[in-house]
């Protein structure tokens, strides 16, 4: 059956059972009608002609570009939007741009990550990931039927016990057979009924807390319940423990785990303060496993019982009774085994099931990534709407307001922190560093880990909606709580929970600012939910963009939805859950009417006031260049665009204002073409590097396969940034490959960087200097952060900044912190080492390079001109 007539089939029994179909004309009023009376014939057809061009435009394929790969998918097409940029300021720019990939670069050094077990642990961390024998008193357990006996006399011949780390200082103890030590459900009287027994599958009575006590160490089962050596020698359950001995052993078999399949060693710096190298995500959703209720997202990054029970599917999903995975999916059931065979999932185009994985991170840690932001994100109205919670359950649902939901992804990305440092044998020993400032971020990178910064995406932030005004001229009434004073204090809230980087707004208008909206089909239920949350719909008017070609989401509903929209999470759950009314306009192109509130300016002069960084995505047109006035007027960097939802009116801007941008990342060819666009944008007085906002788990669909017939493919194994072997991913049963898979979760970023190079090599030659701005990106994204927090930008590319060269003298003395260094004389130009490189100016001469040189530890020890 041709798609266009499913199209028109689906349309049908969607109008006619979800979705009751009413037209609405915003402004004057939100004046409500038929259709045939609101228009003319001329301006019926243009609708008509619009609905149809979009439907058979954007038809359900999963390899559909459409969303992926536009420079902007705020509202303008790259084929109205009119560029600022000139001509010659384009080369230019790109020019400043090759020079800057001439200047030296840093110094990598080889980070070992190799895990060395002493004969006997030295903490109550050391044991994970290791194989050892339980004794005591120069006996050690061997197995006895279903559990153990200490009747070994050598640890060689003991049962080995592979220690698989649950959380900091506890473990599930996984033996030869692969079965889990597990303490007794109940403790009965009869200390025969207590005994510690293996099971096939890891459950929370596996699972043992253990302190050291002298050389020796306890196991702890529960509430006054230890394990302890019992008069017939069984390993038991009771209320006193036992010390045990653990001794180092050869035998185990390891815990179940996804592979990571990099061979080498991770890069790090010579120093904690010299320039980074690394690839930078500015935009994904770690824990969006807690979003809408913790009901629609199926599983988790980790789970305390491992792989296992972290990467399995939703209970409704496995009896298929849930409509939303079919709806997105376009099909009426998929494979709903997680690992170890993956069949159908995870998948570029799956929105409901888990890509961040800690392992995949992992995997995209080793490749060359050191930087992560980590949106808190939520949407209370749809998770009203969402009837299911965790497990299936209706009644285990959480709480949907925006500000909890928020809490507890915070809360969960220090839990897997505290997860992945147990892994590496103990707190900070870990790969995640959650980050809360450059400089710790700098020297976190520098360690050879990947640095962590928190943010927030979410329609309601800190409570502030606003209630519609009741006619027209009325004006909205923000929420009671949301003033100028609550805002304040709720930005010290979350930036004591470590946030640093937050949008105003994301699928609802609020009391901050106007949203530029959705189109089509997740449009028109996101609209409604704005409805129910504003008592407005979007007020979109028709705008004169003849001149820029500058606009907000176009609102017209097609008739489905397609996991390649952008944000077709929220619009599925509307149709499916929320009998969604479709709302039809005024002739295109549309401008939100609402922009910047006075509240949101506030916010903004409250954010660069603690140094955090803004991000305007998701923004009416209208208020976000209100929002960079506001930001240009106070000489404000602290500005990112993390995922192309902004329009191409403001890249420019961002970045002479010294910001970062970080499109979308979708399929890898559409993303090489927008590097070379924003080459043409980037500010020659700034420092550039590029990164992606990758927006996985349930918000963007992932970059698709290009085959494994074209003439480029990617070539496993190959070299990947730092030195790195890269080989082909496997988890489970499940062998994963760039060329036929795409990005179908997060570790295969490494490999689909590695398909940019390909790409932009077959193209025009220029794969290498891609590669140079991606691996400079976490570089660029810092002096973002430094600039926000204070830090003049370098006085070489900013010939108006250099000061005297006495100056200089008088400003620097022995003993300062880099950090002293730069807020007395601004970035520096170069980072190499143990040096700084400057400018400054000395008589006639208006380009004298400085040079300043520091000890190890980041003291300053002298200035050489």
């Amino acid at each position: 059956m041709q798609r266009s007539v499913l199209r028109v089939i689906l349309a049908g029994v969607l109008g006619a059972t979800l979705v009751t179909l009413t037209v609405v004309v915003p402004g004057y009023g939100g004046r409500s009608g038929d259709l045939l009376h609101e228009y003319d014939a001329g301006n019926r057809a243009l609708v008509d002609a619009k609905l149809a061009a979009q439907a058979e435009a954007r038809p359900h394929t999963h390899n559909d570009p459409a969303t992926k790969n536009l420079v902007s998918r705020a509202g303008a097409t790259e084929a109205d939007a009119q560029d600022p940029t000139t001509t010659t300021e384009k080369v230019m720019h790109a020019t400043a741009v090759a020079a800057g990939r001439t200047l030296p670069a840093p110094t990598l050094r080889k980070v070992s990550i190799a895990r060395h077990y002493a004969t006997t642990p030295r903490n109550r961390y050391e044991m994970a990931g290791g194989c050892y024998a339980l004794g005591r008193s120069g006996t050690w357990a061997a197995r006895t039927d279903d559990g153990l006996t200490l009747t070994a006399r050598k640890p060689g011949r003991a049962d080995p016990l592979y220690f698989k780390a649950s959380d900091l200082g506890s473990y599930l103890l996984y033996d030869a057979q692969r079965q889990v030590l597990t303490q007794p459900s109940s403790a009965l009287p009869l200390p025969s009924s207590n005994r510690a027994t293996f099971t096939d599958q890891p459950t929370q009575q596996g699972i043992w807390r253990i302190t050291q006590q002298g050389d020796g160490f306890v196991l702890k089962a529960g509430k006054d319940a230890y394990a302890r050596v019992a008069g017939d020698r069984t390993v038991q359950v009771l209320g006193k423990p036992t010390v045990f001995d653990l001794r180092k052993v050869d035998g185990c078999k390891k815990f179940p785990e996804s592979q990571i399949d990099i061979k080498g060693a991770p890069f790090g710096g010579t120093t904690s303060y010299e320039e980074v190298r690394g690839y930078v995500d500015a935009h994904t959703h770690g824990q969006a496993w807690e979003f809408l209720g913790g009901g629609a997202h199926c599983g988790k990054p980790w789970d305390p019982l491992g792989v296992t029970v972290a990467l399995v599917d939703c209970p409704d999903h496995q009896t298929g009774v849930n409509p939303l995975e079919a709806f997105l999916s376009g099909e009426p059931a998929h494979d709903p085994v997680g690992w170890p065979t993956f069949k159908d999932w995870p998948a570029p185009e799956s929105l409901t099931h888990e890509g961040t994985y800690y392992k995949w991170m992992e995997r995209s840690w080793r490749g060359g990534q050191r930087l992560f932001v980590n949106l808190l994100v939520e949407n209370d109205q749809l998770c009203k709407i969402y009837p299911y919670g965790p497990g299936g359950d209706p009644s285990a649902k959480k709480s949907c307001d925006d500000m909890d939901s928020l809490k507890r992804q915070a809360d969960d990305m220090y839990q897997l922190q505290d997860y992945i440092d147990a892994q590496w044998g103990g707190p900070g020993k870990g790969w995640y560093r959650i980050v809360k400032s450059p400089w710790q971020a700098r020297k976190v990178i520098n360690d050879g880990k990947m640095a962590i910064v928190m943010g927030i995406e979410t329609s309601v932030p800190f409570g502030c909606t606003f209630k519609a005004g009741a006619g027209p001229g009325s004006p909205d009434t923000p929420a009671p709580e949301c003033t100028p004073q609550h805002i304040k204090e709720q930005l010290d809230l979350v930036h004591g929970w470590g946030v640093r980087q937050m949008e105003l707004v994301n699928k609802f208008d609020n009391a901050l600012s106007g949203v530029a909206g959705d189109n089509a089909s997740t449009g028109a239920v996101v609209n409604q939910a704005n409805f129910l949350e504003t008592g407005s719909y979007w007020d979109m008017q028709h705008c004169d963009d003849a001149d820029t070609g500058i606009h907000d989401k176009d609102q017209y509903a097609a008739p489905s939805i397609s996991p390649e929209q952008q944000d077709a999470l929220f619009g599925a759950i509307g149709t499916l859950f929320g009998g969604m009314s479709t709302q039809v306009y005024p002739p295109p192109h549309h401008c939100n009417s609402r922009g910047l509130t006075t509240l949101g300016e506030h916010t903004i002069k409250a954010l660069a006031e603690r140094h955090m960084i803004f991000d305007p995505d998701h923004m009416s047109v209208k208020a976000r260049q209100s929002a960079l006035d506001q930001l240009e007027q106070m000489k404000y960097s602290g500005v990112v665009s993390s995922h192309s939802w902004s329009t191409e009116d403001a890249y420019p801007r961002i970045y002479k204002l010294g910001g970062f941008i970080a499109p979308y990342a979708g399929d890898s060819t559409g993303f090489v073409a927008k590097w070379r666009k924003h080459l043409g944008w980037a500010d020659p007085r700034y420092y550039f590097g590029f990164g992606y906002g990758a927006d996985m788990n349930g918000l963007g669909a992932q970059g698709d396969p290009r085959g494994a017939d074209v003439s480029n493919p990617v070539t496993y194994p190959f070299t990947g940034f730092g030195g790195v072997t890269v080989d082909k991913q496997h988890a489970g049963q499940r062998v994963y490959d760039i060329n036929v898979d795409g990005v179908a979760q997060y570790g295969l970023y490494p490999d689909w960087l590695q398909d940019l190079k390909m790409i932009a090599d077959s193209q025009r030659g220029d794969g290498p200097a891609l590669m140079t701005d991606m691996a400079r990106g976490a570089e660029a994204y810092l002096q973002t952060w430094e600039r926000a927090s204070g830090i003049a930008p370098d006085s070489c590319r900013n010939p108006g900044l250099r000061k005297p060269v006495g100056t200089v003298r008088d400003l620097l003395t022995p003993g300062m912190t880099t950090r002293q260094v730069m807020e007395a004389v601004g970035q520096p130009y170069t980072r190499v080492d143990r040096t700084f490189g400057i400018c400054a100016k000395q008589g006639a001469d208006p380009n004298v390079r400085v040079t300043l040189t520091f000890d190890q530890q980041g003291r300053l020890r002298r200035v050489e001109v």
